[in-house]
């Protein structure tokens, strides 16, 4: 959810859900949770895995034209990392003493937000709306601070105060006053590590597709008003998470800020982050993709043409590229496709227990990444598995169902992102 329209896409498929502050060894660190998990205040016992899944797919569907051209010690973060069938959540606190939120964790979005009081019009929430009359570091910006300027979608008020503007690629928005404030996040030294004068949005007017279980979102994007970005020198520009799959028993794991947000060792490849517009967006640039031995190449060899996102489900592509994909695949698999009952995906086949998935490599600038047959393909019904890949016209994005079970590390100082096979359930 970067700026106005990428906050969308972020938000509807990357749900940080229960994020709880530990203490971690070389960085600080955050559980990053499943949105519909069961450890997640977004699970809801009453439906199905089929209605679930089905959410996650359209909600990913929905989510890419969101895509469309639009002080604190030296040491390192972590955090959980909560799944929920294509969504993840996570847990800060801001404000002194710190007022714990729960937010959607969005690399495609850069503002950090809240519903705050007053609230005059905003959607229903769980938890009391955060009140910045309570706290002694919260400060309303002037329209002429830099910070103002530092968010495009800001304009000023009658008491000369800045405000906010974000909109989603799903309807969804919020709008209100732009400040700065404490945020606090466990640390590596045993305590909690406040980081001061961070720029976030108080929320007065918002509405949409929010569960009232969020309280709002955390941009992770590269802009300059992300929490990334402005956690500055004390995390290098690095973090990584490791996001539990679909299937997976476990429903949480975490996302590294810093020092231990560095991938490395064996098994890992690295590719350039490509500088474009705008810089909200995480770009990669993709040669190619090989099914077993046959190697189709990416009609667009420009550099940053892909962008990674772990707020969007499926992996989206050029229509032209899928069909020669979906092709290659029905090719390996010995089983006659079927329509998805849902009508969203591309390429499905009756389920069994031994249906067998083809390899797939993906090709980035330097770096070949293999994916396993849960990156592939997923179950939509207790009939059905469907292909993961998905053509449609506009911006490629490589989803977060490719990107289960790797560790996946950002080094925006060196300008690369790093893929490295990992159990992200341990």
């Amino acid at each position: 959810m970067a700026t106005v329209n990428a906050s969308a896409i972020s938000f509807l498929i990357l749900c940080l859900s229960s994020l709880s502050i530990t203490e971690a060894k070389g960085g600080f660190s955050l559980d990053l949770i499943r949105r519909d998990a069961p450890k997640s205040p977004f699970y809801s016992p009453d439906e199905t895995y089929h209605q679930r899944v089905t959410k996650a797919l359209k909600r990913s569907v929905n989510r890419v034209s969101h895509f469309d051209p639009a002080i604190i010690t030296p040491n390192t973060a972590q955090a959980d990392i909560i799944s929920a069938l294509g969504e993840y959540v996570m847990n800060i606190s801001i404000g002194t003493p710190p007022v714990e939120i729960l937010a959607i964790a969005d690399t495609g979005s850069d503002l950090i937000w809240t519903q705050c009081k007053p609230c005059t019009e905003c959607y229903k929430q769980a938890a009391p709306f955060f009140d910045p009359e309570q706290s002694s570091t919260y400060k309303d910006l002037s329209c002429d601070s830099r910070q103002c300027t530092a968010y495009e979608r800001t304009s000023c008020s009658t008491e000369e105060t800045c405000e906010y503007s974000a909109t989603y690629g799903d309807r969804s928005f919020s709008n209100g006053n732009l400040a700065v404030e404490t945020v606090t996040l466990g640390s590596t030294n045993g305590r909690p590590a406040a980081l001061r004068n961070i720029i976030f949005g108080c929320g007065h007017n918002d509405d949409g597709t929010f569960n009232e279980n969020a309280t709002g979102i955390v941009g992770l994007g590269g802009g300059s008003v992300s929490l990334v970005t402005q956690m500055g020198s004390s995390i290098g520009g690095k973090f990584s998470y490791c996001l539990v799959p679909f299937l997976s028993s476990e429903s949480s794991s975490k996302i590294n800020f810093g020092s231990n947000g560095v991938v490395s060792g064996t098994g890992v490849v690295t590719t350039p982050l490509v500088a474009k517009d705008p810089d909200t967006f995480y770009f990669l640039t993709l040669e190619s993709i090989s099914v077993g031995k046959k190697k189709i190449h990416f009609d667009d060899a420009s550099e940053g043409n892909i962008i990674i996102d772990s707020g969007t489900t499926l992996t989206f592509l050029p229509p032209d590229i899928v069909s020669k994909l979906t092709s290659a695949v029905s090719d390996l698999i010995k089983a006659d496709p079927i329509s998805d009952p849902e009508g969203v995906l591309d390429l499905c086949y009756p389920y069994s227990s031994d249906f067998k998935a083809p390899q797939i490599t993906v090709h980035f600038s330097g770096a070949d990444v293999v994916l396993s047959p849960e990156n592939t393909f997923i179950r939509t019904s207790d009939t059905s598995v469907c292909f993961t890949f998905k053509g449609m016209e506009g911006q490629s994005i490589y989803g977060n169902l490719a990107q289960a079970n790797f560790l996946v590390g950002y080094d925006t100082k060196a300008k690369t992102v790093s893929f490295k096979p990992t159990d992200c359930s341990k």
